[in-house]
This record gives structure tokens, C-alpha cells and sequence, in this order.
């Protein structure tokens, strides 16, 4: 029988269905009556026709020669590429291809090392199964604490890591080390006086030591929530309302001290607290509200009789500088007039007698009109 093997082809030759050898591009003939067969495939990819172990057929020179195998072996990853490009993961442990018209390649990287090399790119990290490896990523202001089978092996700054799982069960714990608030609202407190209040408390803190806190410390918010809580009851329960209202700073610088002593109990420090807002009951906020219109009004009235004082001594030091200088008095006698004559049209005024007196007659005539 007359086979014809084209440029990009290959043909397995076969007698009784045991290999005999690999055939490229040409004419041939070969007795099916002598139980001859041949298998045409494509030299593109994986080779297909493998129902032949790879031991027997890499015996063949001119399969040896057109294509490349490569076995992945245990604790490695394997990436294939074609003409240089990245295509797959290797998830198998043995690959042949075609080598001929297209450059194939498999890159193996170890996973025995936890740490992911530099070898590895993201778009290599990005095809690879997920049960295979770890991401641990750590922004700014952050730590990250890396465990091998939850024993703490690697502290990490800001940045995106992966680590294999292959030889370690990989875990991580992200620490925020920034600056954070904490808002205690609507806290009741009674008093020395025994008058209920609520008060809300600000706080800013940030964690010490990383490593130290993770040993230590489960639920941070809620455990530094009761502490503040428990500070802000023993000092602000030792001042009366009073003292509360005038002494607002100096009770958070007090709060403030006591949590300071209690930072190496949270692994913490603290960086401030103040005191935002003191809510009273409304029978008692009524009480203040009346005592300070009471004082208020008690203010007002004293300024006004200090204006009253101060304008009638203005008034008697006048009256003496005119008694004592006529020329200030005529003076004076002018001021009214020029105030009187830009309020009516027409005055008559006899010489016999002084310009004020006459006015006050006037203004006098007037009103008993």
C-alpha cells in the first residue's frame, strides 16, 4: 500500500502491531498482506500516538530527534511554554512534544523551599493551582506573621508574597500597626454627688510589637474597650458634676495616665484619650439652663448699671467744664442749635436773652401745645 507522508508529518510503521521505526515527509509502500500499518499524525504539540510506551519509541533516532520529553519529578512545579511564551501548568508528570516547527519547553521550579523564588513570575503564580501554594499580602503600615505548621517562621513588610504548600501547611497573620481609634459611647457613670451621667470617650492607640501581640492577645477592641470602661468608671466616679464640667481636661489627662500604665497588659501604646461630649439627665440639664440664664441676666444688669455710672459721670464732668468756661458753654449753645436747625425749617431768636434759654422755652411752649 502506497503511503504519502506530507513536510509537517510524521508516520509510526508498524508490523503485527509492533513498532518499527518513524518515517518523515515522502512516498512509501508498505504490505498490508506482510502486516504492515501505518499511523500519519501532524508534528504539532503533544504527540499523540502513545499507545507505544516512550521508552520504545525514543529507540528511534529519527523520533528522538523530532521531539522533547520531560518528566517532572516530585516537589517540583512544571511550566510549559511554547516558542517562549508561557501557556500552562504542568499537571502531569510526564509531557512529549514535537520539537520541529514549534520550540516547546518545560520549566520545573523545586517546591521544597516554602518561599516562592524570584524564578517564579506573577503570571506564573496566576496558573498555578491554588491548593499548591499561599498568598500573603501586606500593605503599608502593616506586618505580616508567617507560621510553617503554626510555628512562627518569617516576619513581612509591605509587600505581596507566595509561599508553597508542599513540604509546610503555610499560615499567615496580617498585624495593622497604624494609628486606631476607639470611641467608648454613651458610657453611664454615677457621680460622688450620685448624679447618673453618660460620657463619651475618645482613644487613639497602635500596637507595640507585633510578634508579642499575636501570642498574646485575641480579641484586642473588645478587651482594650473594657479597659478604658473600667478607667473612665474609677476616675470620673470620684468627681462631682461640677468638678466634672470645670475639670473636663485634667480628668482625661487622669484616664489618660491610668490607661498608659496598662499598655504591657495589651501589647499597645497609647497615644491619647479625651473626653468629646458630658451627656446629663434633662431634670438636671433644665437646673443648669436656669442657673445660667439666672447668671446671665446677673451679668447683664451689672453691665448695664456700670453704663448707667460711667454715663452720668460723663454727664456731671461736662456740666463742670461749661460752668467753668463760658466759651465751652457757647460752644455747646452752637452743638444744639445746628442739631435743632437740621430738624426744622424756620427760628426766630431775640438777642436780650442766651440761645439756650431761649431753645428751652421753645421746646417747653412746645410740648405744653
Amino acid at each position: 500500500m502506497k503511503y504519502k507522508i506530507k513536510d509537517n508529518q510524521a508516520g509510526f510503521v508498524l508490523k503485527d502491531g509492533i513498532f518499527q521505526k518513524m518515517v518523515t515527509s515522502g512516498t512509501y509502500h508498505f504490505s498490508k498482506t506482510l502486516g504492515y500499518q501505518v499511523e500519519v499524525e501532524e508534528m504539532y504539540g503533544e504527540v499523540g500516538y502513545l499507545d507505544v510506551p516512550y521508552q520504545v519509541l525514543a529507540k528511534d533516532p529519527a523520533f528522538l530527534a523530532s521531539t522533547i520529553h520531560m518528566e517532572i519529578p516530585d516537589g517540583f512545579a512544571g511550566f510549559l511554554f511554547n516558542n517562549g511564551k508561557l501557556v500552562s501548568f504542568a499537571n502531569r508528570k510526564e509531557y512529549t512534544f514535537w520539537n520541529v516547527f514549534e520550540k516547546h519547553e518545560i520549566k520545573i521550579v523545586s517546591m521544597e523551599e516554602p518561599v516562592v523564588g524570584a524564578e517564579v513570575t506573577k503570571r506564573m503564580v496566576s496558573i498555578i493551582p491554588g491548593n499548591l501554594y499561599t498568598t500573603v499580602s501586606v500593605g503599608e503600615g502593616e506586618t505580616g506573621l508567617v507560621y510553617y505548621d503554626n510555628e512562627l517562621k518569617k516576619q513581612l513588610s509591605r509587600g505581596i508574597y507566595w509561599f508553597w504548600n508542599y513540604t509546610h501547611n503555610i499560615s499567615c497573620r496580617v498585624v495593622d500597626m497604624k494609628q486606631q481609634v476607639l470611641d467608648i459611647v454613651g458610657q453611664e457613670i454615677l457621680t460622688r454627688d450620685k448624679i447618673g451621667i453618660r460620657m463619651n470617650v475618645s482613644s487613639m492607640f497602635k500596637i507595640r510589637d507585633a510578634v508579642e501581640f499575636a501570642a498574646s492577645i485575641s480579641d484586642l477592641k473588645n478587651q482594650l474597650y473594657t479597659a478604658v470602661q473600667l478607667a473612665i468608671r474609677e476616675i470620673v466616679g470620684n468627681y462631682k458634676l461640677d468638678e466634672i464640667l470645670e475639670k473636663k481636661e485634667q480628668i482625661s489627662g487622669e484616664i489618660y495616665a491610668a490607661l498608659k500604665g496598662r499598655e504591657g497588659m495589651f501589647c499597645v501604646e497609647f497615644l491619647s484619650v479625651g473626653i468629646k461630649d458630658i451627656i446629663l439627665p434633662g431634670e438636671i440639664r433644665e437646673i443648669m439652663n436656669s442657673v445660667l440664664v439666672a447668671e446671665k441676666t446677673a451679668q447683664a444688669n451689672v453691665i448695664s448699671r456700670r453704663e448707667e455710672v460711667a454715663s452720668t459721670r460723663s454727664l456731671l464732668n461736662t456740666a463742670k467744664l461749661m460752668e467753668e468756661n463760658q466759651t465751652l458753654y457757647k460752644l455747646k449753645e452752637l452743638e444744639y442749635l445746628e442739631r435743632i436747625c437740621e430738624k426744622v425749617g424756620e427760628i426766630s431768636v431775640n438777642g436780650n436773652v442766651g440761645i439756650v434759654e431761649q431753645l428751652g422755652k421753645m421746646i417747653g411752649a412746645r410740648q405744653a401745645v
